[in-house]
């Protein structure tokens, strides 16, 4: 079995990944009392570890509050890791500050969940997208109206929406322009957190559709966040999934989908709505909730709501390392020997489109 930190021995300069991750870990003090003492932590991301090739869409999936978010918004140091390693084409992030730092977010870039908060309603759309233009130094003048004029035809709107403000535009519409507003500046690497979960399924196709696009025309990498397995199921090359700060299962889409391992993914998998009225999958429905990144369990972090039929008190005392199980496909859970298949999880319609 290997693990992950030693996957990419033998990666060479062509395969090099373009973002790796080792380690990333994210706790917020928990205060008390009258002098607001540390009596606490959230552990928000705890020890997250992966590589993003060039050209490469890594989804992040989970429950709601497993620290999808906190992990995008740490590699961009947004928030402030605790501990870890972030490398970009070779440079450490978290070295980094003040201009150095400023230099590289140019070619990190994020794409907000929600398109009605992440845009200043006191600017117009034009003067958004134009901000990083003139923050880097990229064009100014005529110049940068050209490039707004430019980028927002490229995210499929009209140039003359450059003068309006954000609240005359639609849920897809804004995020159109934080979409050009991430490339503004010529990103490599976009977190694109969660950006269709607040619009309408109709919309939800024709973003998914621009962002494969530009993808295909800017050679872009993205972590693409996200809760809706259908969308990462069109979207992802690979999957990670995560569950109370920790990834449990990372894997390529079609193996994935074809055949998850971790107990967690199978049940996640499971609740995913099929578009056929005979079909006899059965859900797997997880007994309590989750627990509290504030007090997680010892052990295996799944281990109290873990359907396992081998599951046993080893699994409450030992932390289970991501390791590979099969080729590509890293599994953490001590009951996954690399030569167990399991019962395949109904494919979605959709995992197997390019």
């Amino acid at each position: 079995m290997t693990s992950l930190a030693h996957a990419d021995r033998a990666m060479d300069i062509s395969t090099a990944p373009l973002l790796s991750i080792r380690d990333l870990t994210k706790h917020f003090p928990i205060r008390s009392g009258l002098l607001q003492r540390v009596t606490g932590a959230v552990k928000a991301v705890d020890g997250v570890s992966f590589d993003i090739a060039p050209g490469e869409t890594l989804a992040l999936v989970g429950e709601s509050g497993c620290g999808k978010t906190t992990t995008g918004r740490a590699i961009l140091r947004l928030v402030e890791p605790t501990s870890g390693s972030i490398v970009f084409k070779g440079t450490d992030v978290r070295a980094l500050r003040g201009e150095s730092l400023r230099r590289m977010r140019r070619y990190m870039q994020i794409v907000f969940q929600d398109p009605y908060g992440s845009l200043n309603p006191r600017m117009t759309i034009g003067a958004a997208i134009r901000e990083g233009l003139i923050v880097h130094q990229l064009a100014e003048g005529r110049a940068a109206d050209q490039r707004v004029a430019q980028l927002l035809d490229e995210v499929g709107l009209r140039a003359d929406y450059a003068e309006r403000y954000p609240h005359e535009f639609s849920g897809g519409q804004r995020q159109r322009v934080g979409i050009a507003r991430a490339l503004a500046v010529e990103p490599s690497f976009i977190v694109c957190d969660e950006p269709v979960s607040a619009l309408d399924v109709s919309v939800q196709a024709q973003v998914v559709n621009l962002l494969r696009d530009l993808q295909r025309d800017r050679g872009l990498a993205y972590l693409f966040i996200a809760h809706d397995l259908a969308v990462v199921a069109h979207m992802a090359d690979r999957v990670a999934v995560m569950y109370l700060g920790r990834i449990v299962e990372l894997a390529s889409r079609r193996a994935l989908f074809a055949n998850p391992l971790m107990p967690y993914t199978q049940a996640l998998l499971s609740a995913v709505p099929v578009p056929d009225p005979t079909s006899t999958r059965k859900r797997i429905l997880l007994p309590g909730e989750p627990p509290s990144p504030a007090n997680p369990p010892s052990g295996c972090v799944f281990h109290p709501r873990c359907p396992h039929p081998l599951k046993d008190e080893a699994c409450a005392r030992i932390v289970p390392p991501l390791e590979e199980k099969a080729s590509g496909h890293f599994v953490a859970c001590i009951k996954q020997p690399s030569t167990l298949v399991s019962t395949p999880v109904s494919t979605l319609p959709s995992a197997d489109t390019t």
